[in-house]
């Protein structure tokens, strides 16, 4: 029989202890800490309380702790002197079943992994959704982690032990985390899907108007109507539409969604999480025949990335009026307009003004989106709240200075293209770090034509600049623009640059982000502001009614646009029932 959060709280400091007995590999002292923080709100409490115990542990318990942990597939499980909990951990992940060669492969990581770190390799091995990481996936990411950083890999560490103590919670109370799997297994089903070239190599790769692209759409539009939306169609550009009415016909709606388009060989979370997280919210309406004095609108947006065609927003920008007609006549790598490439979807051009939303029906906008990076999950936090998703600008450079000969020309004496760029990176990389959430970056740096013996005459450079608000952004492109004039000046080169694409800042509504902060606040998880670094439909929606975001923590040090872009069935079921939480605060509201 599971255990209720109400025995833990009304217990004894010795019969409390005794109920999280196992919860830390032979580390009491966890609990023990943690258990001054009662009572607990909800079991997410409980599991912060525990993570805040250990992270304001001295660096040598921390290492105890982790040093506590036996090695996978390691003596202690050849010898059956493992704890109860890790034993039906390596069974379900198949570790107690090696064959003799995935057995000495696991051997030899172990001894590499420790003779570097000074510690034992620890991964939940219960996996992301809990039911176990295949004997693969478990030696890959061995292969992988072995790379990292020692710092690195000690917050690695630890964040495994951590997923390992929420499993092992959930097991204990008795977790109904249906709704965290539903929308991961959603997302696992839809990255079956994946344009040719990609399939062959087991990569996600899904681009505008693609059969890949339309197969997803179409497995969209039916879990919709599994869920129980009342209308469900694609419109003129590919958007997936579900409407879910109010209790009332001529009701507002509340709009929200992403966008199931991918990068190249990217990852199954980053989108499509802020499609499936509302569809659950809809079907556990449909299930409890509930209608909301709003309507509810998910849209599965067709278009976000620019990966196939140069029109990033597609599909957000259409709701707002904003499609370009001369996008139609972009050409994608294989010479096939983006025109034909509607036609042949079947898609109806003389369609997309109808598509146009009038904000004026709209409550506002909010979306929910894997964060893409690396805060939440360092600081063991799993939901984040959106306060501005950051303005962006960006340049593309070339600086030109001498080609000469590398023994010949004096250090004094030469104009060295590639040098002045160097320079620039780095007074670019000091500059950001400045503000504190400012970021520039030089992500495309080439010397063409260049030889290991010539000075570089040549050097073409991009750079990126963002910060949360506008005045911010343009105060670090102003002093990096100047920077780039005194570097060029000083050192004798010239150089040309032109503004490649410019963003505004998109701040959050102050009433839809407390409306997230009241749902989150609820559940018993810590309130975390944050900007987002990266770009959202959000930001489009954002031009014509109110929105806000919600981000939910990513493993893998948070990692996106890459196929280890994951979530956990619990971070997500927290999503959803965030989700929930401020669908059922808006009820309220209107009731009022």
């Amino acid at each position: 029989m599971s255990q209720t959060l109400d025995q833990l709280n009304a217990a004894t400091p010795g019969d409390a202890l005794a109920l999280l007995d196992g919860t830390y590999e032979h580390s009491p002292w966890i609990a023990q800490r943690a258990l001054a923080a009662r009572p607990f709100r909800s079991l997410a409490h409980l599991k912060h309380a525990l993570v805040k115990a250990v992270a304001a542990a001295s660096a040598d318990e921390q290492l105890g702790l982790i040093r506590a942990h036996p090695e996978l597939a390691g003596k202690a499980m050849v010898s059956k002197t493992l704890t109860a909990e890790s034993t039906h951990e390596q069974g379900k992940a198949g570790l107690t079943d090696c064959t003799p060669e995935e057995f000495a492969k696991i051997q030899q990581l172990n001894a590499d992994y420790n003779a570097k770190f000074g510690f034992p390799f620890i991964l939940a091995v219960r996996g992301p959704r809990g039911t176990g990481l295949s004997k693969r996936e478990i030696i890959d990411t061995f292969e992988r982690r072995l790379h990292h950083h020692p710092a690195f890999e000690l917050g690695e560490a630890l964040r495994n032990i951590h997923r390992i103590a929420e499993i092992r919670l959930d097991d204990k109370f008795g977790a109904d985390v249906s709704l965290g799997n539903d929308v991961w297994d959603w997302q696992e089903a839809l990255s079956a899907h994946t344009d040719p070239g990609y399939a062959e190599k087991g990569q996600l790769t899904v681009t505008y108007l693609t059969d890949a692209h339309r197969a997803c759409a179409a497995q969209i539009s039916g879990l919709m109507r599994d869920c129980g939306f009342d209308s469900v169609h694609i419109d003129a550009v590919g958007n997936v539409v579900g409407r879910y009415e109010g209790a009332t016909p001529d009701a507002k709606a509340l709009l929200t969604g992403s966008h199931y388009d991918t990068v190249r060989n990217g990852g199954k979370y980053d989108g499509r999480l802020g499609i499936f997280v509302p569809m659950a919210c809809v079907r556990e309406l449909k299930r409890q025949g509930r209608r909301l004095p709003f309507a509810f609108e998910v849209v599965g947006f067709a278009e976000e990335e620019g990966q196939r065609y140069k029109a990033t927003f597609l599909g957000s920008g259409a709701l707002i009026g904003h499609f370009d007609p001369r996008w139609l006549d972009q050409k994608d790598a294989d010479g096939i307009t983006m025109r034909e490439a509607m036609q042949h979807a079947g898609l109806k051009l003389e369609d997309i003004p109808k598509i146009q939303r009038d904000p004026a029906r709209y409550l506002g906008f909010v979306e929910v989106h894997i964060e893409q990076g690396p805060v939440l999950t360092e600081f063991d936090i799993p939901l984040g709240i959106v306060t501005s998703i950051n303005g962006g600008v960006r340049y593309v450079g070339e600086m030109i200075g001498m080609a000469s000969h590398a023994g010949t020309t004096p250090m004094g004496r030469r104009r060295d293209a590639a040098a002045a760029v160097a320079e620039l990176i780095l007074f670019a990389e000091q500059r950001a770090a400045k503000d504190g959430d400012s970021v520039a970056t030089v992500g495309m740096l080439e010397v063409p034509s260049g030889s290991i013996n010539v000075v570089p005459g040549r050097c073409k450079f991009s750079l990126d600049i963002r910060a949360p608000n506008d005045p911010q952004r343009d105060a670090v492109v102003r002093d990096v623009l100047a920077a780039l004039q005194e570097i060029a000046d000083r050192r004798g080169v010239r150089f040309v640059i032109e503004e490649a694409m410019r963003a505004a800042a998109a701040p959050s509504a102050p009433e839809w982000q407390q409306r997230w902060e009241k749902a989150v606040e609820s559940l018993g998880v810590p309130l975390y502001r944050m900007p987002s670094g990266a770009g959202h439909d959000a930001m489009k929606l954002h031009e014509v009614m109110p929105q806000a975001m919600l981000f939910v923590r990513g493993i893998n040090s948070g990692i996106s646009h890459n196929p280890l872009e994951s979530s956990t069935n619990d971070d997500i079921q927290l999503a959803v029932e965030a989700f929930q939480h401020l669908l059922d605060n808006l009820a309220a509201e209107q009731a009022h």
